[in-house]
């Protein structure tokens, strides 16, 4: 994987969207969610060509779709657009090529109707709103243990201590996965969506990496027989092992491996990462923080804004399965399409001043942050509810969180993420 030294990172860092070469736009460019700086040329996009061809980028060449309306076409269209090709911008290198190191996994994210459909039914009850009644009591004595363990009067990394560890007590809890192994699951997920084609940076250690994801496909492979001779369960694994359609799953071992590692990924990075995005949203926004603590009622919609301010899935791609129009453009069939959720959720036509976080904006819930049609996110009501309990019990103890260092972001086009947060605690008095 070589990539070019100066891509269009460099040459966007201090423009102006009027500025902007539109031939030169290409936001697969990891550095330009590393530096923060990949406003100015989506707002290019949505204003002048919101279905625009990069012919040239190190992934090859793709359709960005930028606007929120024509993002939830494309989502929405199944039939058209498919996810089957796998649904990062990132292609699967061809089979003749691959390294002894490459780990290439199948999962039901990546599949399109029925298959699609039928592995989903299967996990999907356990995020159910029946089932989440039962974890709200749970969640709420996990986030109070945390709170109450933070350093009282020292700076701190809230990703690591709050974001992290809250993210990974559920995750174990989802699984039923031993609990003091917890943190494993968060290195799963994080050397899953760290790639050359989405990071820009070569794997440092490719060996490792297939080593600890082999790790993974074993430790679970374990849980499932286990899962197996046992009655049925509503954690994760337990379903997927009793199910109709999913309990041959081991037979493919990369689909099972594949299968696990979305559910891990989609549980850890979404909900971790709205988190540290809602401490950086209400520092940068002093105005809402008083807001919100004049008006706790608000928590449940600034959770919906937190996560459309902060969006921490970037993209999803989909390929044209035939000639469509959208918008003014062409798309010819086979051709790569790539939905900027980011984009879609800074949109000005949809979210007035999109660029700020605004907890009693009416229309939060409307962001594509978990996207649309039958791969909207199957967790979605989880994660709003960990939020919710979150800053539930944070309002009842802080005055304030106050950033006191740059956040570290992480350089990769599919994943919005921070590395590290450093803060300070404001008791209430």
């Amino acid at each position: 994987h070589s990539f070019p030294t100066r891509r269009s990172s460099d040459l966007m860092s201090e423009a102006k969207s009027s500025d902007l070469d539109l031939r030169a736009i290409d936001m697969s460019d990891p550095q330009l969610y590393l530096n923060d700086t990949w406003q100015a040329p989506f707002a290019k996009l949505r204003a002048e060509a919101p279905v625009h061809f990069q012919p040239n980028s190190p992934t090859g060449p793709y359709w960005s779709v930028s606007s929120h309306e024509l993002i939830k076409a494309v989502d929405t269209n199944h039939q058209v657009f498919s996810s089957a090709d796998g649904i990062a911008i990132a292609e699967t290198p061809p089979q003749e090529s691959l390294q002894s190191t490459d780990v290439v996994i199948e999962n039901f994210i990546a599949m399109d109707s029925p298959d699609h459909d039928r592995q989903r039914a299967t996990v999907a009850p356990s995020v159910a709103p029946s089932n989440l009644a039962n974890f709200e009591p749970m969640i709420r004595e996990r986030v109070v243990d945390i709170l109450s363990n933070l350093p009282a009067n020292d700076t701190f990394d809230w990703v690591d201590e709050v974001s992290v560890e809250l993210t990974a007590r559920m995750l174990a809890t989802l699984f039923d996965f031993p609990y003091e192994d917890r943190r494993k699951l968060i290195h799963w997920s994080d050397i899953t969506t760290d790639t050359p084609e989405l990071t820009g940076a070569e794997i440092l250690d490719p060996e490792q990496r297939k080593a600890d994801l082999m790790d993974c496909a074993g430790t679970f492979m374990g849980l499932w027989q286990d899962r197996v001779s046992r009655p049925p369960k509503f954690d994760l694994i337990s379903m997927m092992a009793h199910g109709k359609d999913t309990q041959n799953m081991t037979e493919n071992p990369m689909l099972f491996l594949g299968n696990i590692l979305l559910l891990i990924v989609g549980g850890n990075d979404t909900t971790r990462n709205s988190i540290s995005g809602g401490v950086l949203a209400l520092n940068e926004f002093p105005d809402q923080h008083r807001l919100l603590m004049d008006r706790p009622e608000l928590i449940p919609n600034m959770v919906s804004e937190m996560i459309r301010w902060q969006t921490p899935v970037i993209h999803m791609r989909r390929r044209a399965l035939a000639d469509q129009r959208l918008g003014d453009e062409l798309i010819r069939a086979g051709e790569k399409v790539v939905m900027w959720y980011l984009s879609g959720n800074r949109d000005e036509s949809v979210f007035p001043e999109a660029d700020r976080l605004m907890i009693d904006r009416p229309n939060a819930r409307s962001h594509v942050a978990f996207g649309f049609g039958i791969h909207r996110c199957m967790g979605n009501r989880l994660a709003e509810m960990q939020l919710r309990v979150l800053w539930e019990e944070i309002h009842k103890r802080y005055e304030h969180i106050e950033v006191v260092g740059a956040a570290e972001r992480n350089p990769n086009n599919f994943i919005r993420g921070i590395k590290s947060l450093p803060v300070r605690l404001h008791h209430r008095r």
